[in-house]
């Protein structure tokens, strides 16, 4: 599958999900295919280091997946 027609069939998809889900519209819009190559880098990251990560995206240099794809946030307590 080309890059081209990947993005093709998310951004269908995308689409068709926002008009049967009129109330996610926005949060839906606002999802790129971009974010889950970044999910994927967090989830790999976590369970197997960064360097996995990198090599998972196809980077020479993990800082370049650290700086550009790893997005987790700081892990905190649950309020109640």
């Amino acid at each position: 599958m080309t890059k081209g027609s990947l993005k093709y069939y998310f951004d269908s998809a995308r689409e068709k999900a926002a008009k049967a889900h009129p109330e996610f519209k926005d949060q839906l819009k606002a999802f790129w295919l971009y974010d889950l190559r970044a999910k994927a880098a967090d989830d790999t990251s976590a369970e197997k280091g960064d360097q996995a990560a990198a090599d998972l995206l196809g980077h020479i240099d993990v800082r370049t997946t650290k700086r550009h794809y790893l997005r987790r946030g700081k892990k905190v307590a649950p309020t109640r």
